[in-house]
């Protein structure tokens, strides 16, 4: 099944009267030794702003294990449909670099469901492992907003003085459109104006993992072998943009950001 039809049944599993469940499914969905496609790996590279070579991005695995998420999350009664999902956070551990010839055996579960004060939100676990070894694993938070944030305002940041080294990027509009063909999430609300305002916004938006993506190609070749990275996604980018981003080091890390007027994107890379 492709991404593109996966949106469809997200689309009709959406409408009211649909069953759902009560709970997360107990199993995973896996793919044994997934190859790497090196014009779809230079794709993305181009696409996100990393330099081409044999070592996979950090982000990369997760792409490769869109499809599984997507298969996961549209089966007949998970409890929150996809459609309207919010991507809050993302956590990726690398454990040593994965070079791409290496084929990758790829789990994806969901697990704790929970409350939120907005409404539901669960956890996406995605494991990559080589040979039997764990070599990469990401945890996605989704949000299914079903009530209002609170009332409480906040005054709008500006570039934070105490990050020394900042760049600005001019995002174009068609950033949403080329992400969705190499990552397969051809989510509406990223290619399309009038998908963006069935959901509240003015013209499309860019991919939360694009962020995340461009923002570890800025710090390319000043990582270590192994780290975390974890990012919170605060307000969406809208197509097209003028954003900051800004990093600093942190101890053998790194803490930065993605900002206009408002926050787009926090995140830090610890060692280990």
């Amino acid at each position: 099944m492709t991404t593109g039809s996966s949106y469809v049944r997200a689309a009709l599993g959406s409408l009211p009267g649909r069953a759902r469940g009560a709970a997360l499914p107990d199993g995973a969905a896996t793919r044994q030794a997934v190859v790497v496609d090196r014009e779809h790996l230079a794709a993305y590279d181009r696409v996100c702003g990393f330099r081409l070579g044999d070592v996979l991005p950090a982000t990369y695995p997760h792409v490769l294990a869109f499809p599984l998420a997507m298969r996961l999350m549209t089966t007949p009664g998970f409890p929150l449909p996809l459609v309207g999902l919010v991507h809050v956070a993302n956590r990726i551990t690398v454990r040593r670099p994965v070079g791409a010839a290496s084929p990758l055996d790829l789990a994806v579960r969901a697990v704790d469901l929970r409350d939120h004060p907005r409404g539901r939100q669960f956890d996406l676990v995605v494991s990559a492992s080589v040979d039997g070894v764990p070599v990469w694993e990401s945890v996605s938070t989704y949000l299914r907003i079903t009530r209002p944030s609170p009332g409480t305002t906040t005054p709008p940041p500006v570039a934070d003085a105490s990050f020394p080294s900042n760049a600005v990027w001019r995002v174009p509009a068609g950033v949403g459109g080329a992400y969705a063909a190499v990552s397969g999430d051809r989510n509406p609300i990223h290619t399309s104006a009038l998908g963006a305002r069935l959901f509240g916004f003015p013209r499309p938006i860019a991919h939360g993992m694009w962020t995340k993506a461009r923002a570890l190609a800025a710090l390319e070749g000043r990582l270590p072998e192994a780290y975390t990275v974890e990012v919170a996604f605060k307000q969406p980018v809208p197509l097209p943009a003028r954003v900051r981003f800004q990093a600093a080091r942190e101890g053998d890390g790194w803490r930065f950001a993605l900002t206009s007027r408002r926050p787009h994107l926090t995140g830090s890379v610890t060692v280990g």
